[in-house]
């Protein structure tokens, strides 16, 4: 059973597409566009609530995402591009549902999430146990 998944994304992020001040495009608005179309077309074992957001103050890295569920960790991922890395990004989603906590295995991360992860945080309530390492 796969857990609901939520993805945040960016829509917001700017990316420079040439040397003048107004060169520039929005990736993360472009990619939700396909990533709606891609999730409503669907076929893959997780529910996926797509839910695009004004900011993920990552400016730097568009366009982000963050990928969550209840009780899991948060992944913080960066340098999305909607050409290339919407199928890598439901990948992710569906291995990231399939798991108990929310850490997937690298060996079972699609290539952008492992190279695109900017941080991971705790679910609300999380407690450290002693002599966790």
């Amino acid at each position: 059973m796969h857990d609901p998944v939520t993805i945040y994304l960016c829509i917001t992020c700017r990316r420079k597409t040439g040397e003048a001040e107004g060169d520039f495009d929005l990736p993360g608005r472009i990619l939700a566009e396909r990533l709606t179309q891609r999730i409503t077309v669907g076929g893959g074992n997780c529910a996926i609530d797509l839910v695009p957001v004004e900011c993920l103050a990552v400016c730097k890295r568009p366009s982000t995402l963050a990928l969550t569920a209840e009780g899991k960790w948060t992944y913080l991922i960066g340098d999305l591009d909607p050409e290339a890395h919407v199928e890598e990004i439901l990948a992710a989603a569906e291995s990231y549902g399939a798991s108990t906590d929310g850490i997937v295995p690298w060996k079972e991360r699609p290539p952008i999430f492992r190279k695109g992860v900017i941080a991971r945080t705790p679910p609300l309530g999380f407690t450290h146990s002693k002599g966790a390492k």
